[in-house]
């Protein structure tokens, strides 16, 4: 049934600096493009609802294991109020 359910989409972004954002790429054929990594940001949005019982760094520390990129609580609050 998961095939049925539509994903949020996220869109490309241009990039503005030297350091690429948790949830993005750089682009294999534009470096000034950034591409979304659905499941990092997937997770940086399942985040956002454990951040109203847990605290940052346990939040961050399962963002790591889900996603296997690492991510520390203050990457983490700026992500999520980044998006």
């Amino acid at each position: 049934m998961t095939s049925l359910m539509q994903q949020p989409q996220f869109p490309t972004k241009k990039r503005r600096a030297r350091v690429i954002p948790f949830g993005y790429k750089k682009s294999e054929s534009d470096d000034k493009i950034l591409e979304p990594i659905q499941e990092e940001l997937e997770a940086l949005e399942q985040a956002k609802v454990y951040l109203d019982n847990s605290s940052y760094r346990e939040v961050a520390n399962w963002v790591t294991k889900k996603t296997g990129r690492y991510i520390s609580h203050v990457g983490l609050l700026k992500a999520v109020n980044r998006y």
